[in-house]
């Protein structure tokens, strides 16, 4: 079989290309440009518009009496956490009541026994006291409770009112007749009113325990109903007026009347500082011509109460917990009240990185320049948001548990987000390749041509495939090379005999070594070659046995080691026989994208990945830098990586010199993957000292060993994420009182970068590789379908000490439709599972808000928006496994096809191609 010399897109062909001279090779240097600077500065200028645009100035009702009625109090701090006996000191509350008492006359409380005090302390400052007792399900707690209220308001000319029990009904805690035992306790002995607080629907429901009352004490809180905020307050003088109508003949008072300033949505209420600002602003507004006496819920954030009435339990102060006020009674409000210094910090923090690259960068085209500044300025601005979450959210042990597993794994997004942006715009916006070497023109003079020795390794090979790549191999139009076939470790005579038949009539220049067992995998069998190489070899060439090559391989680019320092000159992979089979169409399409882009940008900073066919080796480099690495699976990249500490240079030719086969099904595409991503996890875990600066390559090569395997990386993360996820889905449906939705500003970036990640791949696709969209899509397709396999190699590389080299099979027909189903089990399970789990917390976390026997909104079913943004993020967690199982699916009908087909290839699995 013939293969033309076929040229990569865009480039010129290989009988126009003269041979280059040879001349220094300068890479991006920093220089001080003023584009550079102007570019950094506009956009961190437009960072700061964006930052104003996403929180305009509001325009609520203005407030402008000088206070309000009336403040539920708790004197809790922030760490303060009355189930752990952890209580407000005096010194606690007089700080508290001297901020109050400049914004208010009246307080309530909900306990005495803890505070017996308070009745005196707010006399200090002038404020009214309406005591409270908190009753429950304990008889001897509730006596001390009472005994405390009674001693605490005696002689307290302050004290207006008591408030005996809180909810208790609602709660459950106590029956109506009990209730009212208490109440008439307490009325003999007080010589001020006695009342008891609960929701309106509870005096609706029970209109005899307004007859043991001296006036009535409602909560009004529609949040807790799933009142939209435009009707919130209209919904509590409706309730106000139906209780009025009830009980025409009692005082109604509004104990507690508010808004969270965040918390998960219920139904259609919306938590935010915003929301709560327009209610409170509204509701005080509304009662200049409604006039009632109110509480509003309350002074101060009560973080400990998250845990106990979910989220937004924690979030109904006018202060927060550090009492300092969340927003303004008048005049317009932002979303972020922090924001400016915000922008400012994200745009300062960009600023220096922005012009930097702008100004080293400077062959990019300014478009180019402009995507990756705005790239550096979104990440700086997403570090500033989630660096300040913390201190916008009172966070408890799972949520700062959360946060410490997201917050490193968003970071690492971040960086993976910039490294690809970084080949996005290289690729995209350059002017010119820097390290553009091309196929030269062959020498016709065969003394002056070096010595190649060629190098077939073999292992349980099929012999017509061997028997295609010799022929091609005899048809070299090269006058001094050899070729050694090494078939190591074939147990069956009947598969490598054949082969050392035909090797024997090809000629002196074929040798034939059978290596019956061999240690050192496919390393091993090119070190033994190695003994074994014509003593004038000044270059070593390597092609796997499935390769057909062009017979102007080695004359297209042996003159490359003209230049002294050139150690490796590699030629990429491409294949054949696949443009009738669906399933290897895909996999050439996707091995194709890296050699028509990746590659092309870590040849740029002499940092290509060499590959195990194709490529040409500096005999004297690889013989003084150790042979090839036989601990490692990746032998071919290790060995460029080890050149290049040694000082040796790379070259990368796009030009396509020879082709083999793909993978034959996906169980094969998944386990050269695999075992690619565990080689590398070799690779770094051997070479780390090299990378991290103690070696001698240059920060371009740092840059790509370390960063070029982000990518794999993530998708071992991915995998993490995922197990967690399904933890986590399957905690709040068991145990929702200790897992609840998380937070949904976790969840956007997290989606934000699938979004982004899945974009770079096409775009890079349409501008560098030859295929139409159908092919984009296969080819995004089946890089998708490997995150699985990819992962797996990660860790088990992260972990073993030692791989096994498997075989990748090529060549042959595939696998059946269980075959490969059975090959992408795990990836099946896992899709299964993520699709339950997304279809569950849409189902369980949007159903109607159960009422646990305390009273309080259970976690779970009280936010459709957080559960569907939960559900959203596990469907975009399972698109990798969805995407396995339709490889997995059009692998088995492509091979069902071929099945079919007398045309089918005759030949079965055949040597690893990288």
């Amino acid at each position: 079989m013939e293969i033309s010399s076929v040229s990569p897109v865009g480039e010129p062909a290989l009988e126009a290309l003269p041979f280059p001279a040879e001349k220094p090779i300068t890479g991006d240097r920093f220089r001080f440009s003023s584009a550079a600077l102007l570019i950094a500065l506009a956009v961190a200028i437009l960072n700061f518009v964006g930052w104003q645009r996403f929180n305009p100035a509001v325009n609520f009702v203005d407030w402008e009496e000088s206070g309000v009625q009336g403040f539920a109090y708790s004197g809790f701090q922030r760490n303060q956490d009355p189930r752990e006996g952890n209580y407000p000191t005096d010194s606690d509350l007089r700080s508290d009541l001297q901020l109050l008492a400049g914004h208010t006359q009246h307080i309530r409380s909900y306990a005495s026994a803890p505070n017996e005090n308070l009745p005196r302390l707010a006399s200090e400052y002038g404020l009214k006291l309406t005591a409270g007792a908190w009753l429950s399900t304990d008889a001897a707690a509730n006596d001390r409770e009472m005994a405390a209220l009674v001693r605490s308001v005696r002689g307290a000319d302050n004290v207006q009112a008591v408030i005996v029990g809180n909810e208790s009904i609602l709660r459950g805690d106590l029956s109506v007749a009990e209730l009212a035992g208490y109440l008439k306790r307490v009325r003999g002995k007080l010589g001020v009113p006695v009342t008891t607080a609960e929701p309106w629907h509870v005096w609706l429901k029970h209109p005899e325990l307004a007859r043991e009352v001296d006036y009535i004490t409602v909560h009004l809180l529609p949040y807790w109903e799933g009142v939209a905020v435009e009707n919130a307050v209209d919904h509590v003088f409706r309730r106000y007026d139906e209780l009025r109508r009830m009980f025409p003949t009692k005082r109604v008072v509004i104990g507690e009347v508010g808004w969270p300033s965040s918390g998960d949505r219920i139904g259609d209420a919306e938590a935010s500082r915003e929301n709560q600002a327009r209610f409170m602003r509204e509701f005080l507004d509304r009662t200049l011509d409604r006039p009632v006496r109110y509480y509003l819920m309350e002074a101060f954030d009560q973080p400990w109460k998250i845990t106990e009435e979910g989220r937004a339990g924690g979030y109904w102060g006018m202060f927060d917990a550090y009492r300092e006020s969340k927003y303004p009674l008048e005049g317009p409000m932002v979303a972020d009240r922090h924001w400016q210094n915000k922008a400012l910090l994200a745009s300062a923090l960009a600023l220096l990185p922005m012009f930097a690259f702008a100004a080293t960068f400077r062959r990019l085209k300014v478009a180019g320049r402009v995507v990756f500044c705005v790239l550096i300025q979104v990440c700086m601005t997403l570090f500033v948001w989630l660096a300040a979450l913390p201190f916008e959210f009172y966070l408890g042990p799972v949520d700062w548990a959360m946060y410490a597993l997201l917050m490193p794994a968003l970071l690492f997004m971040m960086a993976t987000i910039l490294i690809c942006g970084f080949e996005l715009v290289e690729v995209m916006w350059a002017r010119n390749w820097l390290r553009r070497f091309m196929p030269l023109a062959p020498r016709k003079d065969v003394a002056s041509q070096p010595f190649v020795s060629i190098h077939l390794p073999c292992y349980n090979e099929p012999p017509e495939m061997v028997k295609l790549t010799l022929d091609s191999l005899a048809k070299l139009e090269y006058g001094n090379f050899e070729v050694l076939v090494i078939d190591n470790n074939t147990k069956d005579p009947s598969v490598w005999q054949p082969v050392e038949a035909y090797v024997s009539h090809l000629g002196p220049k074929f040798r034939f070594i059978h290596l019956d067992t061999w240690p050192g995998f496919k390393a091993g069998a090119l070190n033994y070659a190695l003994t074994q190489t014509d003593p004038r070899a000044e270059v070593i060439g390597v092609v796997d046995a499935d390769y057909v090559v062009s017979p102007d391989w080695l004359s297209r680019l042996i003159g490359h080691f003209d230049a002294p320092r050139v150690a490796v000159v590699q030629a990429p992979q491409a294949h054949r026989d696949f443009k009738q089979n669906a399933f290897r169409r895909m996999c050439n399409w996707e091995f194709d994208g890296f050699f028509r882009i990746g590659m092309h940008h870590r040849n740029e900073r002499d940092a290509i990945i060499q590959h195990g066919t194709m490529t040409l080796v500096r005999k004297t480099a690889l013989v003084d830098s150790g042979n090839w690495s036989e601990w490692c699976i990746c032998e071919d990249a290790e060995l460029g990586l080890r050149l290049m500490n040694s000082g040796w240079e790379t070259r990368y030719v796009d030009a396509v010199l020879g082709e083999g086969l793909t993978p034959t099904d996906f169980a094969a595409f998944k386990s050269q993957r695999s075992r690619w991503a565990f080689g590398a996890m070799q690779i770094l875990k051997r070479r780390w000292n090299w990378l991290a600066g103690r070696g001698s390559l240059t920060m371009g090569q740092r840059f790509h060993f370390v960063t070029g395997w982000f990518g794999w990386f993530a998708d071992s993360l991915h995998l993490v994420f995922t197990l967690a996820s399904l933890a986590w889905t399957v905690g709040m449906v068991v145990n929702p009182a200790n897992f609840s939705l998380p937070l949904p500003v976790y969840l956007v970036p997290v989606l934000g970068f699938l979004v982004a990640k899945a974009l770079f791949g096409p775009v890079l696709y349409i501008k560098r590789v030859d295929c139409g969209w159908r092919d984009v899509f296969g080819a995004s397709l089946a890089s998708l379908a490997l995150s699985h396999a990819i992962a797996r190699g990660v860790l088990q590389g992260v972990w073993a000490k030692r791989g096994v080299f498997v075989r990748t099979a090529k060549g042959g027909r595939g696998d059946t439709l269980l075959g490969a189903l059975t090959g992408a089990r795990e990836e099946v399970l896992l899709l299964a599972a993520l699709l339950i789990g997304a279809v569950v917390s849409v189902v369980v976390m949007t159903a109607p808000p159960a009422i646990n026997a305390a009273g309080n909104v259970l976690p779970g079913g009280e936010s459709k928006v957080e559960a569907i943004m939960w559900s959203v993020v596990l469907v975009a967690q399972s698109m990798p496994y969805l995407a396995s199982l339709a490889v997995a699916l059009v692998s088995a009908r492509s091979a069902s096809s071929m099945r079919r087909s007398s045309a089918s290839p005759k030949i079965v699995p055949a040597a690893e191609a990288v």
